[in-house]
């Protein structure tokens, strides 16, 4: 039973998409550029991935994923798997 409630909290969690605003307080300023670059194409910031060498900013237009790196160095062919 327990295992059943932590694997409901983990899904829950997975689905909850915090507000864009908290999102794109996050950025650096030059990611904030390169995702304004990024909006006007379609995609949407979707999560941002901290690191070790940064913050990763995550977006999406339909199945397509972009990265924008902490210094602003966008990747619209990331090597990254993105779960549904």
């Amino acid at each position: 039973m327990q295992a059943v409630l932590e694997r409901e909290v983990l899904l829950e969690r997975r689905q909850y998409i915090p507000e864009q605003s908290n999102l794109w307080d996050k950025l650096s300023l030059a990611q904030k550029f390169a995702t304004s670059n990024l909006l006007q194409f379609g995609y949407d910031l979707a999560f941002i991935r901290s690191s070790k060498s940064g913050n990763l900013a995550v977006l999406m237009c339909n199945d397509n994923a972009a990265t924008i790196s902490s210094d602003g160095e966008i990747d619209t062919t990331p090597n990254i798997s993105i779960r549904p």
